[in-house]
């Protein structure tokens, strides 16, 4: 299409940003070379913040020694068991509360009236009933996953348009059949984003967990190695739960471009 004047540029690019890993990586190795010099140059205190190289050089004697697999092997086996737990029970409610008038309002009410407890203030009640061992750390973590979960796909399930589950009852199908072809591909998008944030919850009580009471685990080791000022250890810990949460993201990721190419 041309104008008087010559061509009319395209304006409607929709607002699709595209991740670019190049970036997000540039900006990330950036922050690390900054922090390098930092503790050469002087101005960070390797006291206090070991440098990059110290805590790399610690991190790969953790993997030689077997000691970081130990630790992390029980992270991911606690971390995977609760989230899976809590995020089948959450989505499971979340769209019976989206679907029947019955269990909307119950099911508010429980969402309100708990989800704003801080979930770590729950793990010594958790240790008195499930006691020390695995199953109070996977209550806490199905526990803080289940809420957010519940309120994203409540928040999915109401999105989706109402003709179309009109359309596919007019047509006679079963609710079950309605569930899996409709409702769940449109509240897809909000279920999956809701996934981001309840694997960050579920990291970040894991840790908590396991500094309450465990004696292997990412977070008992991160306690381990500040209760003896190790700091290259402790931050060699960090970055591991950083990397995990980076993992996680990018599985997230993943799955959400094959569950949406249809968008």
């Amino acid at each position: 299409m041309r104008h008087l004047n010559g061509p009319v540029p395209f304006r409607g690019g929709g607002f699709l940003p595209r991740d670019r890993w190049s970036a997000g990586a540039a900006t990330l190795v950036c922050l690390i070379a900054f922090w390098q010099f930092g503790t050469w140059a002087g101005f960070i205190a390797t006291l206090f913040l070991p440098s990059p190289v110290s805590i790399a050089t610690t991190l790969w004697r953790l993997i030689v020694t077997g000691v970081l697999w130990q630790h992390l092997s029980a992270s991911l086996a606690r971390l995977l068991v609760g989230w899976i737990i809590g995020t089948v029970f959450g989505v499971a409610t979340g769209i019976a509360a989206g679907l029947w008038s019955a269990t909307r309002s119950p099911v508010a009410a429980v969402v309100a009236a708990l989800f704003p407890i801080p979930k770590i203030a729950l793990v010594p009640l958790f240790i008195i009933w499930f006691g020390i061992g695995e199953g109070s750390k996977i209550v806490t973590l199905g526990f803080g996953v289940f809420f957010p979960t519940v309120i994203a796909t409540m928040g999915g399930v109401d999105n989706v348009p109402r003709g179309l589950i009109r359309m596919g009852q007019s047509f006679g199908l079963a609710t079950s059949t309605i569930v899996r072809a409709i409702i769940l591909p449109g509240a897809a998008p909000a279920i999956l984003s809701g996934f981001r944030v309840t694997s960050s919850i579920a990291i970040v009580l894991l840790v908590a967990a396991e500094m309450i009471g465990a004696d292997r685990g990412i977070g008992a080791f991160v306690l381990s190695a500040g209760n003896l000022y190790d700091t290259d250890a402790l931050m060699a810990g960090i970055v591991v739960l950083s990397l995990l949460g980076l993992s996680v993201a990018g599985l997230i990721g993943a799955l959400e471009r094959v569950l949406l190419r249809w968008r």
